[in-house]
């Protein structure tokens, strides 16, 4: 699986990307959150193993941080490269999401 998420006992839910973060893993994605038994509270995006991030993936952040609560929502980029932090931080996430 190149999308695995876990929630944990607190709340937080972990979504792990691996390989190419496009559309291929758009319903991947989308249910790594939308199929939890109830929203959490907060969100860890791991991209440790993320390759590659285009247009379609910051739009999948976007309706991730809808989900979870929009202005209110607590979600965390985690372990992302030099590269992918690049397009972040051009796509003007940083002001969206705490990025490290």
């Amino acid at each position: 699986m190149a999308v695995e998420s876990v929630l944990s006992q607190d709340g937080k839910l972990t979504i792990k990307v691996k390989g190419r973060f496009d559309f291929g893993k758009h319903q991947e994605f989308r249910e790594a959150y939308e199929r939890k038994p109830k929203k959490p509270d907060s969100v860890e995006v791991d991209l440790k193993e993320a390759t590659y991030l285009d247009s379609s993936a910051l739009g999948m952040l976007l309706m991730l941080r809808d989900h979870v609560g929009g202005d209110d929502s607590d979600i965390r980029v985690v372990n992302a490269s030099a590269d992918v932090r690049k397009i972040l931080a051009i796509s003007n996430f940083d002001k969206l999401f705490d990025i490290s």
